[in-house]
C-alpha cells in the first residue's frame, strides 16, 4: 500500500510540509525509519532524534514542525494522528464469515450473519450472537450469553453464564469474565462458608480487554464496565464494580469488590483499589498506587514509592518508621518552648 503525504492529511484531518508527492508505504519507529517510512514525535525531549531521522516523513506539532526541514505531516495530536495512519496501513482483516465444523454449537443459539467462529469453540445454549461477531478458537461462551455486533474474541476467551458484551468490543486471549467474585463468610470453627454468586456482567460498547484479564460476576445484580473502557493485561476487577465509560487501567491494577470509578479515570499500573470506594470522575491515578478511600474530586493522586539507591532507600525507610515518634517529641519541645 502506498500513499502521498498529501493523502494522507487528507485522512488524518491533518496539514503538511514539503513534497506533498513523497510516496510513503509503511510506518516506523523514529530512530529506525528509512526512505517510503512515516514515522512521529510527540514529545519535544525527543526533537533531537529529528536531526538524524531518515524516514520520508514525520508526523510533527507544529511547534516542531517550523524548525524541521524535512517533509512533515502536521498535527496538534501527533500521537492520535500516528495511530489513525497506522490504521490505514493495518486495517482489520477481514475474514470471511465461517463455523469451523469442530465448534459445539448447542441447537438453542441465535446466531446471525457474517459470524465467524473459530475450531473447538463452544457456545453453550440460550446464546445469542450478532451480527459481525469473531469468535477465535477454543473460545468458551457460556449459556444465556449475549455477544454484540462486530466484537471480537480472540482464541481461548471464557465467557461464564449470563454475560452480556456490548458491541465492536475486543476481549484478548485468556480473558475470564464473570467467574465467581471472592465472597466467603467466616464460620465458628474458622473456616469460609462460599457465598453463591448469582450476579452478572455487562460490559459496554467500544471495550478493550487485555490478555488474562479477569472480570468477577456480582454477588448480587451486576459487575459494570461502561461504553469505551479499555483494560490492560492482567487487571483483577472484583465482584459488583463498576467502571465508567471511557476509563482506562494499565497492566497489573487490581479492582476490589464494590468500588466504583467514574468516567474519563485513567488508573497506572499495578494499582490496588480497595473495595467499596467510590472515585469520581476524571480521577488521575499514578502507577503502585493503593487507594484505601473515596475520591470526591477530580485531580491526580499518588502514593506508590519510588526507587532509589538502596542504601538511601534503607535509611529513608528506618526514618520512615521513626515518624510517630519523631512528631511526639516535636510536640513535646514546641510545649516546652511555649511554657517558658
Amino acid at each position: 500500500m502506498i500513499v502521498t503525504l498529501e493523502k494522507l492529511a487528507e485522512i488524518t484531518g491533518s496539514t503538511f510540509s514539503g513534497d506533498n508527492n513523497i510516496e510513503i508505504s509503511s510506518v516506523a519507529a523514529i530512530e529506525d525509519a528509512g526512505q517510503g517510512q512515516i514515522s512521529f514525535i510527540s514529545n519535544p525531549k525527543y526533537r533531537k532524534l529529528l536531526e538524524s531521522c531518515e524516514a520520508s516523513a514525520v508526523i510533527l506539532n507544529s511547534s516542531l514542525a517550523k524548525d524541521y526541514a524535512g517533509n512533515s505531516l502536521i498535527n496538534d495530536d501527533p500521537y492520535l494522528t500516528f495511530a489513525k495512519v497506522l490504521n490505514y496501513f493495518h486495517p482489520d482483516e477481514k475474514v470471511p464469515s465461517d463455523i469451523h465444523p469442530s465448534a459445539v454449537i448447542e441447537d438453542s443459539v441465535s446466531i446471525a450473519k457474517n459470524v465467524v467462529i473459530g475450531p473447538n469453540a463452544v457456545i453453550s445454549q440460550r446464546t445469542m450472537i450478532e451480527s459481525g461477531v469473531k469468535i477465535g478458537a477454543g473460545c468458551f461462551v457460556g449459556e444465556d450469553s449475549i455477544i454484540g455486533e462486530k466484537t471480537v474474541l480472540h482464541p481461548n476467551v471464557t465467557i461464564y453464564k449470563e454475560t452480556t458484551i456490548g458491541h465492536r468490543s475486543i476481549l484478548h486471549s485468556g480473558v475470564v469474565i464473570g467467574a465467581d467474585g471472592f465472597g466467603f463468610a467466616p464460620q465458628k470453627d474458622k473456616s469460609w462458608f462460599k457465598i453463591r454468586q448469582i450476579g452478572k456482567v455487562k460490559i459496554g460498547d467500544d471495550v478493550e480487554i487485555g490478555a488474562n484479564t479477569t472480570i468477577d460476576r456480582a454477588a448480587l445484580g451486576l459487575t459494570v464496565i461502561g461504553d469505551g473502557v479499555k483494560l490492560d493485561n492482567q487487571v483483577q476487577v472484583g465482584h459488583n464494580a463498576q467502571i465508567g465509560e471511557h476509563t482506562v487501567v494499565a497492566g497489573g491494577t487490581m479492582i476490589a469488590g464494590s468500588s466504583s470509578l467514574g468516567k474519563r479515570c485513567q488508573i497506572g499500573g499495578a494499582v490496588a483499589i480497595s473495595g467499596h470506594l467510590k472515585l469520581t470522575d476524571d480521577v488521575v491515578i499514578t502507577g503502585k498506587s493503593s487507594v484505601i478511600k473515596s475520591i470526591s474530586k477530580a485531580g491526580v493522586y499518588s502514593s506508590g514509592t519510588i526507587a532509589d539507591e538502596n542504601r538511601k532507600w534503607r535509611r529513608n525507610a528506618a526514618r520512615f518508621r521513626q515518624l510517630d515518634e519523631m512528631a511526639k517529641a516535636l510536640k513535646r519541645l514546641e510545649k516546652k518552648s511555649s511554657d517558658k
